[in-house]
């Protein structure tokens, strides 16, 4: 009789390659989206009910929490808005989802180009665009 050989490898035997590693950090990347979303979410729904905020306005806050976001609306004091610590959830929330969106479309466009030079000029052109747009991006969450 053929003996079937197991298709995994027992857990002595496996390593932390880079592979392992992006796929470790895709999943805790969308895992700190989520918490961002809910801090957001629960922040502009506290928010919403202390200025009497419509529904739109408090979608607006809770999925990007930038005082640019409340600056044109209904809401007569945006002092609150303006803290450290929503600076620092925008900024987390940006960084994290950037970063998440930056590895998949590279995890998406090594499907389509077989050669390792092309996954390599793909891999840097993708993480140069990401260094373009991060300081962009943290730039009018901090100035706004």
């Amino acid at each position: 009789m053929d003996q079937v050989k197991s298709r995994t490898l027992p857990l002595s035997k496996r390593g932390m390659s880079f592979e392992t590693f992006m796929w470790l950090f895709t999943r805790l990347t969308a895992l700190a989206m989520y918490g961002f979303i809910l801090v957001g979410v629960v922040g502009a729904l506290v928010m919403g009910a202390l200025n009497q905020m419509s529904f739109i306005e408090v979608l607006r806050w809770a999925l990007m929490t930038n005082p640019g976001h409340v600056e044109y609306t209904n809401v007569a004091d945006i002092a609150p808005w303006v803290s450290t610590f929503w600076r620092l959830v925008a900024t987390g929330m940006f960084l994290t989802a950037s970063s998440h969106g930056m590895h998949g479309v590279i995890v998406i466009l090594d499907d389509y180009f077989a050669k390792a030079s092309q996954r390599k000029w793909i891999r840097i052109l993708n993480m140069l665009g990401f260094f373009i747009v991060a300081p962009i991006g943290l730039y009018v969450i901090w100035t706004a």
